[in-house]
Formats: structure tokens, sequence, C-alpha cells
């Protein structure tokens, strides 16, 4: 044996030692196929559209320009135009369902961008100097000589523009009061609509700077000029329009660089959260016509007004057994006090990992005694874990997953209060009734399998219908199956689905602005018992733009529909539990719908829309 050889066997046989084993009998079953097998017709056109897509996206990259969203509709109107010459009614199931997900794509996507037209038509009078700055980029990225002297009066230009736009709003403000919730979502957009120019103008500025000497000569203390002018008036608008005090205010402080965060702004909302604070927190309601839209596209056939009636049916249907569990913990129907008293079942400081490896694993054993999946020995071997930061946790005060598991829990640097709330809000009946939502058979599973099946589809808007609906199926199908055992691991559990319940009433009330952030955090303290920096932390996450507005509804709702697709498919008999959830991963992200339609063949046309009432009639 030679040297090497010797190498690679100790290291096999170290795998072997310390990976996770998996159960002797998954051993003598036949293992589904390990990578997609699938022939759509319509995979190689979604493959290219996707890669085109990406191209156009790479080169006219001036977010929000309307260049920009000029070449997006004509793109996205020819490949409608293409979808409309193919032979749908010669397509396979799969194809059908692949070419029903790239019709509804591109409809939304033309959507999406008349939206955002009107959103820019709303804070155009704030940024009468757009034009000036997209005009200097758009002119680069032709490749067009720069005229430095040119560049250096028209920068001055723009330093006086700034300055009269910031005057004429102040001189409008005056004598105001304390700025209106409408106020502050319209200051708040015209703020990161400034931040988004402001980078602009950078990217411009760096291309040249220092590899032209005579633009550096010419540009360099007008460029200086220009981007403190645009900085402070940032400021202003968040400060004054806006109504964030001042340390919030500073998005980006005018000799600091402007780092864009993928959607326009200067900072996330971790960057801008403060401990015991909410006034960074103003979100952007999109209006029920916005909802409709979001709703259409998610195959979701309610409306706003029945989603929030069946998420308070589901509300009190989790009360009652709330206060079944707390007469069995002694409490009476008190069911807050029996959650005081889950809020103090944590682990001590250092022992919070230990847990949640523990109760992943617990997980994984019980999924595999019931065979209600099929699990790949790389994907038990292969999740991670990591902790997540004191700044991240006043955005996400509990933990996240995937192929990595984040734990949330109190560092050194808390006070005592982020300490204590940051222990009893990751307690063990809360971690106990999560983990598995996280890992196996949640979210690492999914992203295992979607890794190799389908993955075309992810492309074509990654719903979180399915991707957050899939881990919280489990924490419905697990309930039912008795997975928690004591009083108080039911509590736990109750309380993420009374949480999930109060993300659908809250985060569509919002943005049907009939709640405040302010008063979506005292729903979540006062109806569900969340501590108040969490409750904080929680509806920052909801609205700070990072997420889709209907992101938070998905989890509940989705999992509904996969709980009743379930019972359909399942419960009848036709499929056994291990068939069912082995091809609903497969078919990867995609509106549950969809789904439905290939694991029951349901006949498909072209014009194909929502249909399914998945909870019946809404109450």
């Amino acid at each position: 044996m030679t040297a090497r050889t010797a190498a690679f066997s100790c290291i096999a046989l170290a795998c072997l030692l310390t990976s996770r084993p998996a159960p002797a009998f998954q051993a003598a079953k036949s293992p589904p196929p390990e990578f997609d097998l699938s022939s759509s017709e319509m995979r190689p056109l979604i493959e290219g559209f996707s890669s085109d897509r990406g191209n156009l996206l790479r080169t006219y990259n001036i977010e929000g320009s309307p260049s920009q969203r000029n070449r997006l509709k004509q793109f996205y109107g020819d490949w409608r135009n293409r979808l409309a010459a193919l032979k749908f009614e010669t397509f396979s199931q799969d194809g059908k369902i692949d070419y029903i997900l790239l019709r509804r794509y591109l409809d939304h996507e033309l959507q999406r961008l008349d939206f955002e037209a009107r959103d820019q038509a709303e804070t155009a009078p704030y940024t009468p100097f757009s034009q000036t700055i997209l005009q200097l980029e758009e002119t680069r990225k032709k490749m067009e000589p720069v005229k430095s002297a040119e560049a250096a009066a028209t920068l001055t230009m723009l330093v006086k523009q700034v300055e009269e736009i910031r005057r004429s709003v102040e001189y409008e403000l005056r004598g105001q009061g304390a700025p209106d919730q409408k106020r502050r979502v319209l200051g708040n957009r015209a703020a990161n609509s400034v931040t988004s120019l402001r980078n602009t103008l950078r990217t411009w500025f760096n291309f040249y700077n220092g590899y032209d000497p005579l633009f550096t000569w010419w540009n360099g203390e007008p460029y200086k000029a220009a981007d403190t002018a645009l900085g402070n008036y940032i400021n202003f608008l968040r400060e004054r329009l806006a109504g964030l005090r001042p340390a919030i205010a500073q998005g980006v402080a005018p000799d600091q660089p402007a780092e864009a965060n993928g959607r326009g702004g200067g900072r996330g909302p971790a960057a801008a959260a403060r401990p015991g604070e909410s006034d960074d927190i103003i979100g952007k309601p999109i209006g029920r016509d916005g909802l409709i839209s979001e709703l259409t596209f998610e195959m979701i056939p309610y409306t706003p007004e029945e989603l929030i009636s069946i998420a308070e049916k589901e509300f009190a249907w989790c009360e009652n057994e709330m206060k079944r569990a707390s007469r069995e913990m002694g409490f009476g129907d008190d069911w807050k006090k029996a959650l005081e008293k889950v809020k103090t079942m944590y682990v001590e400081p250092g022992k919070q990992p230990d847990l949640i490896r523990d109760l992943a694993l617990e997980a994984e054993k019980f999924v595999d005694e019931r065979d209600l999946i099929t699990i790949p020995a790389l994907a038990r071997e292969t999740w991670r874990m990591s902790m997540m930061s004191p700044q991240a946790q006043l955005v996400n005060p509990f933990f996240t997953g995937g192929e990595t598991i984040t734990v949330s829990y109190p560092t050194n640097t808390m006070s005592h209060e982020q300490k204590m709330m940051s222990m009893r809000g990751n307690n063990i009946p809360f971690a106990r009734a999560t983990v598995f939502h996280e890992l196996i058979p949640g979210h690492e599973l999914q992203g295992f399998i979607a890794a190799r099946f389908r993955p075309y589809r992810s492309a074509l808007g990654n719903t979180p219908f399915i991707t957050e609906g899939w881990a919280l199926y489990w924490e419905l199908l697990l309930w039912d199956m008795k997975f928690q055992k004591t009083p108080e691991d039911r509590v736990g559990a109750l309380f993420w689905r009374m949480h999930r319940c109060a993300r659908i009433i809250f985060s569509l009330s919002f943005h049907l602005s009939k709640m405040t952030p302010d008063e979506c955090i005292k729903f979540l303290i006062d109806r569900v018992g969340h501590e108040p920096e969490n409750a904080t932390a929680e509806v920052r996450r909801s609205f700070g733009g990072d997420y889709g507005p209907l992101y938070q509804a998905a989890y509940l709702l989705g999992g509904m529909q996969l709980y009743a697709l379930r019972k359909d498919l399942v419960d009848s008999g036709k499929m056994t539990n291990r068939q069912f959830h082995d091809a609903v991963l497969r078919e990867n992200r995609m509106p549950v719908e969809l789904i439905r339609s290939s694991l029951t063949q349901q006949s498909l046309t072209r014009d194909y829309s929502t249909s399914w009432k998945f909870y019946g009639n809404a109450p």
C-alpha cells in the first residue's frame, strides 16, 4: 500500500467513525435517484432565460434607472411573445408546469416594474438631480471618453441642485410637527433613493479616479463636495422627513464610503438597530393592490382580508390548546403563566450549542423511526453550526438555519436585560419546536435536495410559500405525531404557531396601512407573549426590506397548503409518507399549487391560474 493510499484509507476510516450513522433499516431500502432525471421541454429555455436575464442585470445595473426598467420591460415582453408561439398542448406535465412558472414570472416582473415606476414618481420631487447622476454613469458604461472639465462643471452644478432642493424641502416642513407614518415612509424611501444615487456617483468617480490623472485633477475636489452634499441631504431626509433621531439618521456619514446593501439603501436593518429602540423601523406598505398582485404571483386564491380571518381562527385554536397545556402544568386557563414558566427553562451560558445538537439528532431519529422521508447520508453529515452576533440578534433574535444553523444566545457584551430576553426567548421547549424546522427534515434537507433536483426552477421566483412552508409544515405534522411529549414542550410549539398566526395578521395589516410598526410590536408582546426586544426584532426583520411583503405570512399559509395536500394524498392511501415527502422536495421551490398539479397529474392549460382553496372557504 502506498503512503498516499494509506492516507486516504485513514481519512475514510475517520469519516466512518465520526459521521452521524444512518439507521440500519435504511440500507435495505431502494434509495431514490440522487440527481435530477427529469427532461422538461422548457428546461433549456428557462436556463437560457436565466442566463440572458443575468447578463442584462449585470449590464443595466444602475438600480431603478429608467434605462434598466425599459430594457427589462423589452426583454420580458419579448419572452412573453416567445412563449405564446410554443405548442403548450404537446408538452409533458413537467414542461407544462415549467411553462406556467415562466409565464407567471414574466407577468409578475412586468407588473413589478410598473409599481417601481409609480414609487419613483412619488419620490421624484425629492431627487430632481437624479438624471444628472444617472447620465454620468450611463455615459461611462457606454465607454464614451470622459470630458474631465465638463464633468467638473456638472459636479459643481450638482452640489447647487442638492442644496436648492434641501432648502425647498426645509421650507415646506417649517411649522409642521412630528411626521405621521405616511410621511415617514415617503421620507425613508426618498433617503434610500438618494443613497442609491450617491452609490452610483461613487462608482462613476472611482472608475476614473487615479487611473486618469487629468480627470482626478479636475474632479477630485468637486466630487468631494458633491458626495458631502448628498450625504448631508440623506441625513436631512431621514431626520426631518422620516422622523429618525439624528444618531439613526446618519445612514452613511458624509466622510464615509456609501455602501449598497443590495436594495438601494446605505445600511441594512441590523446596522440601524439599537437595543431598546424601534425608531428605525419604518417599512414600506405596498397597499391592497400590491398585496393582491403578490398573492396572484404566489398562487394564493384568497384576499388579504380572508387570510387575516384564517389566521385569527387558527390563533383561537392555539389559545385553546395553550389553555389545555396550561391546566396540565397547574396554571388553570392562564396560559401566559404557563408560558412564563417555560421561558425560565433555558440552559446555562455556554450550553446552547450542545442543546441544539441534541435536539437536531432527536428529530432525525424521530423521522427515521417513522419512515417519513429519505435523508441522504451526506445531508446528515454536512450540516454545521455557528453563533449569531449580538448586532444580528437585534434583527433576528432566534436561530436561523439551512446547511448552517446560526444560534442566537447572549454574549458577554450584552446588557443584563438583553441577556435575559435572549435566554428566555431561546429556551429548551421553544428550541425543541423549531430546530428540526431549520435542519432535518426542514431547511437543511430542503436545500440539499433542491440543489440536485430541478434546480432551474429556483430562478423563477424562490417562493417562501414552499421555502418556509416546507419547514413549517413539519411543525404541524410532528405536532400531530406527538413529538412534543410534555405540556411544557407543547407550550413551546404552540408559542411558535401563535407567532406564525400573528405574522399573517400584523404583516398584512401593516401593508394594508391598518397597523403601524409600534402597534405590530405591541401585538406580539400582548397577544403572543414575546419579550419586548424579541418582538421589536421580529417587526424590524419583517419590514427592513430584506424580505418580500408576503414572506412572514408564507410560513403558516405554505405549511397549511402542504398539510392539506398530504391529507389528500397520504391519508387517502394514494402515497406513503416517504413517497409524498420525497416527491414534494424533488419538485424544487415553486408554488404548492403547482406541486399539487405535478403529484396529481392535474390537467393544465397555458393560461392556468390559481384556484385551489386549500383551507376551504375563509371564515
